[in-house]
């Protein structure tokens, strides 16, 4: 989306994949549904825009685990399951994202889900703990509704695909706002050279992100101070009071981002600590800080390796897998990979987002043609911003 807006716009040295989406990472399916209901359709009079996606590890989540590792910026959200990621390394869960007061409708989801298909009238004789991260779509949306509800999370996980993702006002992004303007749900990708036993190979790292941070006075597009630009120009123009006060309440409004890196990469889960925390890489380089109230969570996972959920139990401690390890030092270019698709996912939320009215007021989603001019006036003159 970015891309074509700002075809000149520097994004790193990788180039994206043919989706420029998660889903490029080969096994890695999608699904976004969202719930949008005007004030007059909805019990408690207060507009509705919510909602739910699912990322899917690889379709057999359920009996083959994934390496995983998460990495906290800043606290102030939900990421169940995290303790035992801590513990094992290992994803046997979707990750769902949605709104904060929708994370127990989701976990329940996951299990109605792997109760139909792996248990059944039999009683459950297995071990999950769900994935399910938020952030916070109060300010367009009526949260108090409880609108999300666990069959969402069945029917993602039914019919996730492996479709470019949709962006912007959509899934669980479908109510988020991100430095002053609506935006919400985002992905990119990286295809990186590697070699792999000696054998030339690509590998893939993507970002999906879900973004709800930020001041407009941060916002920053390939360097440019965007935001700063934009608010000097709304100062001169002496915008109507009205407008001015809609700007200082969006301006309270604070948020949290979510962001899923996925790659094929074969990289242990200390090594997926790692690539998740270069997360906070492309979010800085947006505007983001880490503000005291923002849940900015990253998780990252690797699908090289199948790990089976249960196999034979023993007394004896039992190596019967040999799985494959990126040498440390030639590690660089995948934590590279990351930064640059989260930084480009959330630029690709904001450009992909559509104006919306909620129940606190309404976000316009960022000025395409001013957006333009500004990076591109900056790109013709070496300013030296930094």
């Amino acid at each position: 989306m970015i891309r074509s807006l700002l075809p000149n716009l520097y994004l790193g040295r990788h180039s994206p994949g043919p989706l420029n989406s998660l889903t490029d990472v080969p096994g890695v399916l999608v699904h976004t549904e969202s719930i949008n209901k005007p004030a007059s359709a909805t019990p408690r009079n207060h507009a509705i825009n919510t909602g739910v996606t699912v990322i899917l590890p690889r379709r057999d989540w359920f009996h083959n685990a994934c390496y995983a590792g998460y990495f906290r910026f800043n606290g102030s959200g939900e990421m169940t399951g995290s303790h035992w990621l801590d513990e094992t390394g290992l994803l046997n869960s979707p990750i769902v994202i949605t709104n904060s007061f929708a994370v127990g409708p989701c976990y329940s989801g996951v299990y109605e889900y792997a109760i139909r298909e792996y248990a059944g009238s039999k009683p459950a004789d297995w071990f999950l703990l769900p994935v399910i991260a938020e952030t916070c779509d109060s300010y367009l949306s009526d949260i108090a509704a409880m609108a999300v509800t666990p069959e969402m999370v069945v029917r993602g996980i039914d019919r996730a695909d492996n479709k470019r993702v949709d962006e912007g006002n959509t899934g669980g992004g479908t109510g988020m706002t991100c430095h002053g303007f609506k935006a919400g749900t985002g992905s990119a990708s990286r295809v990186i050279e590697g070699v792999e036993y000696g054998v030339t190979k690509t590998y893939t790292v993507a970002a999906l992100v879900q973004a709800n941070y930020g001041a407009k006075r941060d916002l920053r597009v390939g360097g440019v101070p965007v935001g700063r630009i934009m608010i000097e120009r709304e100062t001169a123009a002496e915008k109507k009071e009205e407008e001015r006060q809609a700007d200082v309440k969006m301006a309270t409004k604070d948020g949290s981002i979510i962001v899923v890196l996925a790659t094929d990469a074969p990289l242990h889960p200390v090594q997926l600590q790692r690539l998740a925390k270069r997360a906070t890489v492309g979010v800085a380089r947006v505007g983001g800080w880490g503000s005291n109230s923002s849940g900015d969570l990253f998780i990252a996972f690797s699908t090289a390796e199948k790990i089976p959920r249960a196999p034979e139990f023993s007394w004896k401690p039992t190596a019967a897998q040999k799985v494959g390890v990126v040498q440390d030092t030639t590690i660089n270019a995948l934590f590279e990979a990351a930064a640059d698709s989260t930084e480009e996912a959330i630029y690709n939320a904001l450009a992909a987002a559509e104006d919306m009215e909620g129940p606190l007021g309404a976000a316009k989603a960022i000025n395409h043609e001013e957006l333009k001019e500004i990076v591109e006036k900056y790109q013709s003159i070496d300013t030296g911003i930094n």
